[in-house]
């Protein structure tokens, strides 16, 4: 699917829908963003005008439905309301926020360790509830991936087709990406659920990896090395790589089945994806045309019972329950909200507190030793950390548009100046926010009558709250957690950085408890002369 900037036309509504933007396009259609008064945001996706009268698409778009809704998944965007008879016909999907997973490893750089693991383990899940229901993906790639925080969702099933439907196989196109299609489908053999193995295999390997595993270049020369089963997996995790090799087999029958790679991922060093749970089932599909009137295109079908048409893969499948309804009133994100596994261990998110305060210490530390000069040095970093974010957003929001070019390095300089005078005026804000707090603590040490030490200690306590939590101070909080979340996910790296901040605050402590205390610029404490009359 690619992206575009272009935003529908106001007040643009599709089946109740209010769309608010274009989220990308395939060859069937359009998806939108859209949402009702009330209700959450959903992916709508819209049959391109010049098809709207053509039975043929609705014809696919039925089926496409019809096989889809019978999926069950919390890794899978699973559709929630559709008509595709409709004057306008649509299919509205579960939208997923977040970088797709090409986008995010150009951003994040390649997964590792149990990241890697976990994202391996949740696509083969959302492969498996998807062959289940004799359907193939047959488009799985990185840009059909979306991160909704650490878990990855499977998206766009522009290419899905229900595998007992032979119409689908007569017609002789080759649909996908090369590097990510098997090597039968580039000999013109038709796909199987082994063909979605590879493209898991293949995508698995370019978020470990961050490139593809077939190379880059002209498309004949990627699908040459692809039927050839020359991929270049040096690098990956070898916690995950033998497992990805063997599903990069070049013949379907030497890849393992998706049950095979979830034991083996589950088993990996201990690592155990949390238990699966109650699977969300899906909120009432809405088709009101194609079920009344066009009952011959979709015949139903059992779910967990292939037809006899069936593909001979999907005799081994693992059965599905049964269609259930969820109340009225409730979504099938609901559950999803409350089932994404934890961002990071109770220890990794520990190690992050512990960085985070002892960065606190050096900060206060260093307001009690030179108030002036260190208030100065922060004001500096905070402008300097606010441009660079915003630089940095600049540039992946023109990545996600048109993808990465070699000019974006240059861009960064020529547009430097406008990210500093942006970050500037945001920094100003969170300063005279941060001051007031500082302002305040100080009026009240004052009458307290504390010592200048305790004084400073609390004003340079609050004052680094207010700019950690002030307005806009997620543009600082986000280069700072970049830093802080890599060096807690490794122990030793953790503990030297821990060591060395430490050791700054107590240096700056001691001096500053010693009274060597520096008040350049100026030549004395403020206010250090006045006395507050006897009786107050």
């Amino acid at each position: 699917m690619t992206t575009s900037p272009q935003a529908p036309p106001p007040g643009l509504s599709v089946g109740g829908y209010a769309l608010r933007a274009r989220l990308g396009e395939g060859g069937m259609g359009v998806v939108h963003l859209g949402q009702r008064p009330g209700e959450r945001p959903v992916a709508i996706k819209v049959l391109r005008p010049h098809i709207v009268g053509d039975d043929e698409a609705r014809q696919r778009l039925a089926r496409e439905v019809s096989s889809l809704s019978r999926i069950r998944s919390r890794r899978v965007a699973e559709i929630v309301d559709a008509d595709p008879w409709g004057d306008v016909p649509y299919v509205a999907t579960r939208y997923v926020p977040g970088l797709a997973l090409h986008d995010h490893v150009q951003e994040e750089g390649p997964l590792a360790g149990d990241d890697l693991v976990w994202l391996a383990d949740c696509l083969a899940e959302a492969l498996q509830a998807v062959h289940a229901v004799g359907v193939l993906h047959r488009d799985v790639k990185p840009s059909n991936v979306v991160m909704e925080g650490r878990t990855p969702i499977l998206i766009d099933f522009g290419l899905a087709r229900v595998a007992d439907d032979p119409r689908l196989t007569m017609t002789g196109w080759l649909l996908g990406t090369p590097g990510y299609l098997a090597p039968e489908i580039l000999h013109g053999d038709d796909a199987t659920a082994a063909s979605d193995v590879h493209a898991w295999a293949a995508t698995v390997a370019f978020a470990g990896l961050g490139r593809a595993p077939f190379g880059s270049g002209p498309s004949m020369a990627v699908m040459d090395r692809v039927r050839r089963g020359e991929h270049d997996l040096r690098g990956l995790d070898p916690r995950v790589r033998p497992v990805v090799e063997e599903a990069l087999a070049p013949a379907p029958h030497d890849r393992p089945p998706l049950a095979e790679v979830r034991e083996w991922l589950t088993g990996l060093s201990g690592h155990s994806a949390p238990p699966a749970g109650p699977v969300p089932e899906p909120s009432p599909v809405t088709v009101p045309m194609a079920a009344a009137l066009h009952q011959d295109l979709v015949a139903p079908t059992r779910v967990g019972t292939p037809s006899p048409q069936a593909a001979p893969w999907t005799q081994d499948l693992p059965q599905q329950r049964p269609t259930h309804v969820l109340p009225p009133g409730t979504h099938p994100w609901d559950e999803h909200d409350h089932d994404l596994p934890a961002r990071a261990s109770a220890g990794e998110r520990l190690r992050r507190t512990v960085l985070v305060l002892v960065l606190g210490a050096a900060v206060v530390a260093g307001i009690v030793l030179a108030p002036y000069v260190a208030l100065a040095l922060l004001a500096t970093a905070a402008w300097l950390l606010r441009s660079g974010s915003l630089a940095a957003s600049r540039v992946g929001d023109r990545r996600r548009l048109r993808g990465v070019r070699w000019y974006d390095g240059v861009q960064v300089l020529l547009a430097a100046p406008w990210h500093l005078v942006s970050g500037g005026a945001g920094t100003l804000l969170l300063l005279t926010w941060s001051l007031g707090i500082g302002t305040a603590v100080a009026l009240c040490c004052f009458a307290a009558s504390f010592s200048m030490t305790a004084s400073l200690a609390l004003i340079g306590g609050f004052f680094a709250l207010g700019m950690w939590w002030g307005p806009g101070s997620g543009r600082l909080r986000s280069p700072v957690h970049r830093v802080v979340d890599r060096l807690a996910g490794q122990g030793v790296v953790w503990t030297v950085a821990v060591l060395l901040v430490g050791a700054v605050a107590s240096g700056l402590g001691a001096a500053a408890t010693s009274g060597e205390r520096v008040w350049s610029p100026d030549d004395g404490a403020p206010f250090s002369d006045v006395r507050l009359p006897a009786w107050l």
